[in-house]
């Protein structure tokens, strides 16, 4: 077999988590008196880590974009976290992966408390042999830094791991840690994006992600 592993990020290529990040992010924004964001900008928080993302679009200190992070969690802990959905199709993407024997795990930069409970929550937490997040003090959030701790912590063998995700942090994140990538065209992150950022496959659908792993 190709691949044997499968590692997913979880916002935008399992769940389309866009209505409670960008609420959480409203929140947070209205609550500390920044000016209000247009849709485009609230759609680019998605993905990326928190804290930088502020820091970025606010040109916030690494202690005032830790502030924003969690009065972002106020609201996301309650509300956000559930105003979620999976995407149409990606449970049978789980489910035609573990039939081909591939082991299915998860590296995201939201933290790994809050991963879990939408796994659980949204009932796909069965398909995953573990599931990798950032810390709740705001270490491990660079995604390259949660892929090599899924990947140590599993004993993934690199060459016939692949990495799906929609935005380019996750495939620059997979190229970093010398595992291939697919590019997902459903989520927060153009073609464009994906082609430059280096992905080696790219998936419109759930559906043509099992096709790309098992071919």
């Amino acid at each position: 077999m190709r691949y044997t592993t499968a590692i997913f990020d979880l916002d935008g290529t399992i769940t389309d988590s866009g209505p409670g990040i960008m609420n959480s992010i409203r929140y947070a924004v209205k609550k500390r008196g920044l000016p209000e964001l247009p849709e485009e900008v609230l759609r680019s928080f998605i993905g990326p880590p928190l804290k930088e993302q502020f820091q970025s679009v606010f040109g916030l200190s690494e202690e005032e974009g830790a502030v924003m992070v969690a009065t972002y969690r106020e609201y996301y802990g309650d509300k956000g976290i559930f105003e979620n959905r999976v995407y149409d199709g990606v449970t049978e993407t789980f489910e035609k992966l573990k039939a081909g024997g591939v082991r299915i795990l998860m590296a995201t930069s939201k933290p790994e408390k809050y991963a879990r409970q939408i796994a659980e929550h949204f009932g796909f937490s069965g398909y995953f042999d573990f599931i990798g997040g950032a810390c709740m003090d705001g270490r491990r959030t660079d995604k390259n830094e949660v892929i090599e701790y899924v990947i140590d912590t599993c004993k993934v063998d690199r060459r016939k791991a692949v990495m799906i995700g929609d935005r380019r942090h996750d495939i620059i994140g997979a190229i970093k840690s010398g595992i291939h990538s697919i590019g997902v065209l459903y989520g927060y992150g153009s073609r464009e994006e994906l082609e430059k950022a280096g992905a080696e496959m790219l998936a419109v659908t759930p559906a043509d992600i099992p096709e790309l792993i098992l071919k």
